[in-house]
């Protein structure tokens, strides 16, 4: 069967020119971030030597006296992230090590207690999680135990989807005063050993986004502008066309 109708081919004539606009356009066009998000790089994101647990929201922390016992306290940090205590304004615990917060609160106590002694012990841990999204199989949240780096999150999240692009894969994280960051970063590149930086690892609340390849953006648009103005029958001949 010929497709010979002067519709059809002008039709046709004209998704397949957009479709070679497509291919032939940016292949590697970028993923564009918010304005309003700051891009930090992976490379900044290295753990120093002496890394610590910072205290998040919802742990529960031990506030201990050495001379004052009266004043020991168990408190939970609060979703805006300070605890409250005796004697004391509230504090902002929340992004700090216990050794911070141990020294802050020392300098607190200073104008009610002479030389105050005390130490912060982290007793529970808040049920810590993460968030995966994007061309994964199974997207969601996802437990944060330990030390996860976002290939060990994505794996989590079942792997990639053929569609998936992994050179610009976006991790969102919150900073403590609630403005969000965006760390682009190369998982094509860790998975292959070229910049195994690139998998950094996570903390708690990190949205980890998988965006879409360019081919697999090319592949929608040749579904729903080319096939969809092709006959059923592709037993059709082309006619050359000038548009």
């Amino acid at each position: 069967m010929e497709w010979t109708s002067s519709r059809r081919n002008r039709s046709f004539g004209i998704a397949a020119a957009v479709a070679v606009a497509l291919l032939t356009g940016p292949a590697c066009a970028t993923v564009q971030k918010p304005a309003h998000l700051k891009t930090l790089a992976p490379a900044d994101l290295s753990k120093p030597a002496d890394w610590e647990y910072k205290i998040q929201i919802g742990d529960q922390l031990d506030v201990k006296f050495y001379f004052n016992n009266d004043l020991n306290e168990h408190v939970v940090v609060r979703p805006d992230g300070r605890i409250s205590l005796q004697l004391v304004p509230e504090v902002m615990a929340a992004g700090l090590t216990a050794r911070e917060l141990t020294d802050k609160l020392k300098q607190d106590y200073s104008r009610e207690l002479s030389n105050p002694e005390l130490t912060v012990i982290v007793r529970t841990f808040s049920a810590q999680r993460i968030f995966v999204g994007g061309e994964v199989a199974k997207g969601g949240e996802k437990p944060l135990v330990g030390s996860v780096t976002a290939l060990q999150a994505v794996a989590m999240a079942e792997g990639f989807k053929d569609s998936a692009r992994l050179t610009e894969v976006v991790v969102i994280r919150r900073n403590i005063d609630r403005t969000p960051l965006a760390i682009p970063i190369n998982l094509k590149a860790a998975i292959s050993g070229v910049d195994p930086s690139q998998d950094i690892s996570l903390l708690p609340y990190d949205v980890v986004w998988v965006p879409k390849s360019t081919l697999a953006n090319i592949n929608k648009y040749v579904n729903l502008i080319i096939w969809n103005n092709v006959p059923i029958s592709f037993g059709f001949r082309l006619v050359p066309q000038d548009f």
